[in-house]
């Protein structure tokens, strides 16, 4: 098989595993992962709209502010980040469909849901992110503001997803006049991911942006 098919092959599996793993954190009933909250509590107040609709919408305007914040920068190869947005929209759907006969009602089984589906989340990223072929939008977003703004990823990323959390925790307000779709999943899911991540990267090996055999002949 190419090289290139087996980073292709990653990407697209990482991407059905992130969505599943967002599902069962969902499902869990303890709050949704923090980039997908705002997506979570529209599809509360419109349930004839699907997570991954409402998830595909959400991803197409961080596309569009990129295009705004980046102008000439913006390559038009980054325009595939659509095509990677609507598989991962439909395998999230997917995914909750799946789940549908999941929804437990005590703790205990809430809190395996949500730390399972959190490791699964980890995983998927691990795997989504290191052919190194397309950034998902959530990434190209923050990855747009810290070239625009000059701060550092990481920095531009907390930021990113605590403003998303505020923004959903106001749309539950105005929907429902209450906090809906969010909670302590929510949190936890924003603490641990990238600590798994941390620990996956470490102690497993995915597939490389580059082939391994070249590399080693690179450095020769």
């Amino acid at each position: 098989m190419p090289y290139f098919a087996k980073r292709l092959i990653s990407m697209l599996a990482g991407l059905a595993i992130e969505s599943f793993g967002i599902a069962l954190i969902t499902k869990s009933n303890l709050g949704t992962s923090p980039i997908s909250s705002v997506a979570w509590v529209v599809t509360l107040r419109f349930p004839w709209i699907s997570f991954g609709v409402t998830t595909f919408v959400m991803n197409a305007v961080f596309v569009a502010i990129e295009v705004a914040l980046l102008r000439r920068d913006f390559h038009p190869v980054q325009y595939l980040q659509l095509a990677v947005t609507f598989w991962f929209a439909a395998t999230l759907d997917g995914s909750m469909t799946l789940l549908t006969w999941f929804s437990p009602d005590a703790w205990w089984l809430r809190g395996i849901g949500l730390l399972l589906g959190t490791t699964i989340l980890a995983l998927g990223i691990c795997m989504e992110v290191a052919p190194g072929l397309i950034m998902v939008p959530g990434e190209g977003i923050v990855r747009a503001f810290s070239t625009v703004t000059k701060v550092r990823f990481g920095t531009v990323k907390v930021c990113f997803d605590v403003s998303l959390i505020v923004i959903a925790t106001a749309l539950s307000f105005v929907f429902f006049g209450r906090l809906n779709g969010l909670g302590v999943g929510t949190i936890v899911a924003a603490a641990i991911t990238g600590l798994i991540v941390n620990f996956l990267n470490r102690h497993v090996r995915f597939v490389a942006a580059v082939e391994p055999a070249r590399a080693k002949r690179a450095e020769a």
